[in-house]
């Protein structure tokens, strides 16, 4: 692993779980498009953690996923279910965060929630492997 980024890496694993611990607070307090964007976020810094173990650094959604797509998926050191679940979260989270008279329905909700956890622990094995 890249130990000139272990402290970031740490700190995005941190809140990949913190952001799935709201989800499931916001969830069971009803407030669906919330959650759906919080299981995205703990994606989106769960992604961001694994490519700074490649000392790959992006400002913008689409870079990170692009990348993980190219560095990640495509190569098959994560599993190509992981690239499509990215891609429907990063959707979702458009609904959820922009929609305007579209909303999370709760199930998606849960949904997002199980995959976000799956993307979540995958990468950790990952990041731990490297150690």
């Amino acid at each position: 692993m890249n130990s000139k980024h272990k402290e970031e890496i740490t700190a995005n694993l941190e809140r990949a779980e913190k952001s799935i611990a709201a989800a499931k607070k916001l969830t069971s307090d009803k407030y669906y498009d919330f959650a759906a964007s919080r299981a995205y976020y703990s994606v989106f810094y769960a992604a961001t953690a694994i490519l700074l173990t490649h000392d790959l650094e992006f400002r913008k959604h689409s870079g990170v996923i692009a990348s993980i797509h190219q560095n990640f998926i495509k190569p098959g050191k994560l599993n190509k279910e992981f690239g499509k679940d990215l891609n429907w979260l990063f959707e979702l989270r458009g609904i959820a965060d922009y929609g305007v008279s579209i909303h999370v329905p709760r199930e998606e909700a849960i949904k997002a929630i199980a995959v976000a956890e799956k993307f979540v622990d995958a990468v950790k094995k990952f990041i731990v492997s490297l150690s």
